[in-house]
């Protein structure tokens, strides 16, 4: 996590916020209280009987907290009673629980590991994709159809894991509360052939299925709209109760990157909003998918 002057006040965390935003939440306070008072994480500590290394992973949301702790830091902050509860109630209630990851917590890659959790507490998230289907909508022979970069190769029984993990991922927006899911394609995700006419045409009979969902919204950006600066490149916007709290997502051939600056998030949301105007509407949008599978199934032969 990056330092960010923007700090939502702790009561802004409502009941359905879930452990990973709570952590973020009292990060981002304990960060601005200290610099507040002036203080480096290595003199907080000091005052507060605790390593700078334990402020610095309070302040950064890594791993579980140790309320007196927090209690601690909160006394040398100089907090109100009232506040300094509110802290204390936030990291008592900041362990993450168990999720369906936990199993494959070893093999997960660092940036997975931080993305699932993100991903499970969300009650909206917003995609822009602009080479492929997004993960959550593929299908699995899509999915596998991906081409791997040289070198990146997983072994056979990795790549079933990975894939089986990809599918059970898309579980969360068939849950008894599903986030919101609007999703932006630029059309050459539709006319990308990806491993032939008959999974297109299954892939794409699951966006249209996909899209009558009452919680699910994709808009096509169409090549006729022409191109944009916002659509350079695909991104997920990841938010809750709070959209001081919402994390941009970005993964590119050299990593991955969690944004959460206050101008970076801006710059994101704001280019999203911008395109969902530019992009045809969602009843279009499926005119357009159903053309592109007929389009496909034409190329069979």
């Amino acid at each position: 996590m990056t330092d960010t002057p923007t700090t939502p006040d702790a009561t802004s965390v409502t009941a359905d916020t879930g452990p990973t935003a709570r952590r973020r939440q009292l990060g981002f306070r304990l960060l601005a209280l200290r610099r507040e008072r002036g203080l480096s994480a290595e003199e907080a500590g000091e005052q507060a009987g605790m390593s700078k290394a334990n402020v610095s992973r309070y302040e950064q949301s890594k791993g579980n907290v140790r309320w007196n702790q927090v209690d601690a830091l909160c006394r040398v902050y100089g907090v109100s009673d009232t506040e300094r509860q509110e802290l204390i109630d936030l990291a008592k209630n900041s362990k993450v629980k168990e999720g369906w990851w936990v199993p494959y917590h070893g093999r997960l890659s660092a940036p997975m590991q931080m993305l699932l959790p993100i991903e499970n507490e969300s009650s909206r998230i917003r995609q822009l994709a602009t080479n492929v289907v997004p993960g959550l909508l593929q299908t699995l022979l899509y999915a596998q159809a991906i081409k791997t970069t040289p070198g990146k190769t997983l072994e056979p029984e990795d790549a079933g894991e990975f894939l089986d993990m990809r599918m059970y991922r898309q579980k969360i927006l068939d849950r008894a509360s599903p986030p919101d899911y609007h999703v932006l394609l630029d059309e050459s995700v539709l006319r990308r052939a990806v491993g032939g006419p008959a999974v297109m045409a299954e892939q794409l009979d699951l966006l249209l299925e996909r899209g009558q969902d009452s919680n699910v919204q994709i808009q096509v950006l169409p090549f006729g709209a022409g191109a944009y600066s916002a659509a350079l490149s695909s991104f997920i916007v990841y938010g809750g109760p709070d959209p001081l709290l919402d994390v941009i997502f970005i993964e590119n051939t050299v990593g991955s990157l969690f944004l959460e600056e206050e101008g970076a998030r801006e710059a994101h949301v704001g280019g999203f909003d911008f395109l969902c105007r530019e992009a045809l509407d969602p009843d279009s949008s499926a005119e357009l998918i159903a053309e592109a599978r007929k389009t496909h199934l034409r190329n069979r032969n």
